[in-house]
């Protein structure tokens, strides 16, 4: 492993690319600084291989949650390859988005409408700019990570660290109107008080919720939410992008019993291919028509084809299942090790996207060792899971026996030890930072 094609290919990248590439969380300085591989020639199952031919499993982001049924899923593929020979854009448009947003209000009955887009970024202001129509009001209440576009980033140009505590800190604003300030206000999962004092004092039309991301909700904080929405004529929308499809076939809410007028999904939809749907209530959705929303690559047929076969792959598999039992299974084991080599941890996330945190100020220092050390063994792994239904049980066990060594590694350096000593480089990179 000593040639490293992939990190020479990065430092031209960052030549000709602003930041390198199209995704933050993507970025070599996100895992292992200057021994990244970064580049891939070939993706299968859980199973990565890097421009020099090097395999790796990956135990760790998934493609950022995009691929529950596992890299290049055949099934999926097929029906993929069979849409491409029939042509994927024509000056018609393709049935398949019909038959798609049938299937998704026939799995979330509340429901009426379904908007498709690409990108969960792009999805979000789409469901922003309809909620915004629909309310008569500007005012967006926040929790949660929901893009880089205007709308959101415009909660950081009243606080420049509004935004610090919803998934990545340090979210710069140049270039956002500075107009836009005090039309977007950040508030605290599981803090209703907080949320019904931004109702109280600010002209709220929306509010635009996480369901869940590191933690579940506490004292029916759900159910209040949606409360306070219908008592004032808010629109409350759940982002999706993320928690969907992961412990239920649909919305995460499904498991609360608590219902949006507005739904996003993205990522896992179409199982790596690009897709993202905005569902909702017919007299909500149909602001849509008020206001101009369109897009040429909205239309073509890829997407939709791979979202109708991934729904149905996962049906067949109860995919949702697997992969909750599973990341269950990877928190217990985690704890039950760190605990053996005399390092507090604390673990988080969904069941199917599970994580944990070394306690103390050395966490990032110890994510970038796992990284460094597990690299060498051949996985991809950090201080996160984004589960799939690849990660099977022998997957797993062999992830833990190389895991094993380096936590009691880290546990030496808690006794005494100094972490910095075993690092082959800088400590990565955690939030937003401009690169050099």
């Amino acid at each position: 492993m000593s040639k490293n094609s992939g990190l020479e290919l990065w430092e031209r990248a960052k030549g000709v690319i602003p930041g390198g590439n199209m995704l933050l969380s993507k970025r070599s300085e996100q895992f292992l600084p200057g021994k990244w591989p970064s580049y891939f020639k070939k993706a299968s199952g859980c199973h990565v291989w890097d421009l020099d031919g090097n395999r790796y499993t990956d135990v760790s982001i998934m493609g950022i949650g995009t691929n529950i049924l596992g890299y290049g899923n055949p099934e999926v593929d097929k029906a993929v390859a069979q849409t491409v020979a029939h042509g994927n854009v024509s000056s018609f448009n393709c049935p398949e988005e019909v038959y798609l947003a049938e299937k998704l209000v026939s799995m979330h009955p509340w429901s009426d409408m379904v908007k498709f887009a690409r990108s969960g970024g792009e999805a979000n202001a789409i469901a922003v700019r309809v909620a915004r129509a629909a309310a008569g009001k500007d005012g967006v209440a926040i929790c949660g990570y929901h893009g880089w576009h205007d709308w959101y980033l415009a909660a950081n140009l009243a606080d420049s660290g509004g935004l610090d505590g919803h998934l990545l800190p340090g979210l710069e604003t140049a270039g956002v109107p500075r107009n836009l300030k005090s039309t977007v206000f950040p508030f605290s999962y599981n803090n209703y008080i907080e949320l019904e004092r931004l109702v109280r004092n600010e002209e709220i039309g929306v509010i635009k919720m996480e369901v869940s991301r590191s933690e579940g909700p506490k004292d029916s904080f759900l159910e209040k939410v949606r409360e306070l929405a219908s008592k004032n004529n808010i629109v409350l929308i759940f982002d999706e992008c993320t928690s969907g499809f992961r412990e239920t076939f649909g919305g995460l809410h499904i498991k609360y019993g608590v219902q949006p007028d507005i739904a996003v999904f993205g990522k896992a939809i179409g199982n790596g291919y690009a897709l993202t749907a905005v569902l909702g209530r017919r007299e909500v959705m149909e602001y849509a028509q008020a206001s101009f929303i369109s897009s040429t690559f909205w239309t073509e047929r890829i997407g939709p084809a791979a979202a109708l076969k991934t729904l149905e792959v996962m049906e067949g598999q109860e995919s949702w299942k697997f992969i909750t039992e599973t990341g269950i299974g990877i928190k217990r084991r985690w704890e039950a090790m760190f605990a053996n080599h005399g390092v507090e941890i604390s673990t988080w996330g969904l069941s199917a996207l599970p994580g944990f945190t070394v306690l103390g100020d050395k966490a990032l220092a110890y994510k970038t060792f796992i990284t460094q050390e597990m690299l060498k063994q051949g996985y991809l792994a950090s201080n996160t899971v984004y589960v799939c239904t690849e990660h099977t049980q022998n997957i797993l066990d062999n992830y833990f026996d190389k895991l094993d060594p380096i936590v009691q590694l880290i546990g030496e350096c808690e006794n005494g030890g100094d972490i910095h000593d075993l690092l082959d480089g800088p400590i990565c990179h955690s939030g937003f930072k401009r690169l050099n």
